[in-house]
């Protein structure tokens, strides 16, 4: 019983989805700009190489946060994000969205609402590395529905033991390794 009076006062306090009208609400595709004289620097531990400056304004498709193990140390918390026709809820209310295991995995029944190639160019599951606690705080505020302004810097995490972690550089790809890890310097809420 308390567990159950846990979890829905957990689920009233974080709000639930926010529902949208139909159209594209972050119609942009994300800003991406190649950098070759940012030196990398330390953060808890790992070192964070910088490999282009980065810039996304997206409708927030999901939420999932972490807690356990070396990459939550770094990266507490993904956003699943659309842009362009993955913003638009005409377009979502015929998908199902789900995140877990640092995937974002999408379905639909009977045909796709768009072509497939259009929600891989369209979305992205991102990996956040928040550059301070107030940053944290905001982003384990979003919900999906939200839309959100992040800017910051898609990079590669190394710890000294030669773990590695690398942002992928393009929104054409998808599966393993095709995720964005990203340094968020900004994220604001609109």
């Amino acid at each position: 019983m308390v567990a159950l009076l846990g979890f829905g006062f957990w689920k009233g306090w974080s709000g639930g989805p926010i529902e949208r009208p139909p159209g594209e609400l972050a119609p942009d595709e994300p800003e991406q700009t190649e950098v070759a004289d940012l030196p990398p620097f330390e953060h808890q531990g790992f070192r964070i190489t910088p490999l282009a400056e980065f810039r996304i304004e997206a409708r927030v498709l999901g939420v999932e946060r972490y807690r356990f193990g070396r990459e939550a140390q770094l990266s507490p918390i993904d956003l699943a994000l659309g842009w362009g026709p993955m913003s638009d809820s005409a377009v979502l209310g015929r998908l199902d969205i789900s995140q877990s295991n640092r995937f974002y995995h999408y379905y639909w029944k009977d045909e796709p609402p768009i072509p497939p190639p259009a929600i891989v160019r369209s979305s992205a599951n991102m990996h956040l590395i928040p550059a301070a606690a107030d940053i944290e705080r905001r982003l384990e505020r979003l919900r999906p529905g939200s839309l959100v302004v992040l800017r910051g810097k898609l990079v590669q995490a190394e710890a000294g033991d030669g773990w590695n972690w690398r942002s992928s550089l393009s929104r054409e790809d998808s599966g393993a390794g095709a995720c964005e890890l990203v340094w968020v310097d900004e994220a604001v809420e609109q």
